[in-house]
């Protein structure tokens, strides 16, 4: 199958490489084509133009940065829905609010082409597996043509309603983890004094019943940070975490919610990021918040 990929970020060239290992025939376009060439040498070819690309394949996967980005890759002069579409199908699955969503959606189909939204929980490392989580938000006839391309790439795929909804549920699911890693940080603050060993701190956090399933996987990453080690490439960064907070406070305030834990968690990740933290990955803020309280 010919897919198209916009959007070579740590995620993005994540799922191209995947999709290239399962077999597919690639075209990717990133607003810096530098990125893409570990991909061409992989074998997929680099499109000059969003438009060029949408012209050369049948499915288009979208998977950029923000509200912003998306509007300028789809609609732009040269953009993926410069020419003509009708037929085609849109796979998007940017982290916005599902009124983003809602109106891009308008705007594809209006052009004659299907879309769905499918944002994913899961990192890079997940990426490469093909075992993300995928929130699809779609029409059940563009839900069924897009199945057999993200069943490659998630270990478990929702349809959960139409569009909108997919951007609604990636939210909500973004939420309990950021808050989470804050939480680990005030918890390992609070009993730095105790003196054990980080990584069997890791292991006890883990074994009771607050330990979460990110803490079972990212916990010796965290064990290593605290002992000053470097634990690897980055997943999910603290400032993409940032993001994603003021998205879902701005979706609760649109919506009437109150939402004060998120808008704690937001504080402090502004913090981090103002402390040059931004860059580091969000499983660092638990460190970040232990070296603050140790000032």
């Amino acid at each position: 199958m010919q897919i198209g990929i916009a959007g070579l970020g740590r995620m993005g060239a994540a799922i191209a490489g995947r999709l290239i290992e399962a077999g597919h025939t690639l075209s990717v376009w990133n607003r810096s084509p530098e990125k893409a060439g570990p991909l061409e040498a992989a074998g997929a070819a680099l499109a000059r133009s969003p438009g060029e690309l949408a012209a050369k394949v049948g499915t288009v996967i979208t998977i950029l940065t923000d509200a912003a980005a998306i509007e300028t890759v789809y609609d732009g002069p040269s953009g993926l829905l410069s020419g003509k579409v009708a037929g085609k199908l849109f796979i998007e699955m940017s982290t916005v609010r599902p009124q983003t969503e809602i109106d891009l959606a308008g705007r594809v189909r209006a052009k004659g082409a299907g879309f769905v939204e499918c944002p994913v929980g899961g990192t890079v490392g997940p990426a490469r597996q093909g075992k993300l989580i995928g929130l699809m938000g779609a029409e059940e006839d563009d839900a069924a043509r897009a199945r057999p391309i993200l069943a490659q790439l998630c270990r478990r795929l929702e349809h959960v309603g139409p569009v909108g909804n997919g951007a609604l549920m990636k939210l909500a699911i973004n939420l309990p983890l950021l808050v989470y890693w804050q939480a680990l940080g005030e918890a390992l603050a609070l009993s730095r004094s105790v003196g054990l060993d980080p990584s069997r701190l890791m292991d006890l956090f883990a074994d009771t019943s607050g330990g979460t399933n990110v803490i079972k996987m990212r916990g010796p990453a965290v064990a290593t940070m605290l002992e000053g080690g470097d634990p690897g490439p980055v997943g999910f960064p603290i400032d993409g975490g940032l993001k994603d907070l003021r998205t879902m406070l701005a979706e609760g305030k649109a919506r009437g919610l109150e939402l004060p834990l998120v808008e704690r968690t937001l504080a402090c990740f502004e913090q981090a990021s103002r402390d040059r933290w931004g860059g580091r990955d969000a499983a660092s803020m638990p460190v970040y918040w232990t070296e603050k309280a140790a000032r």
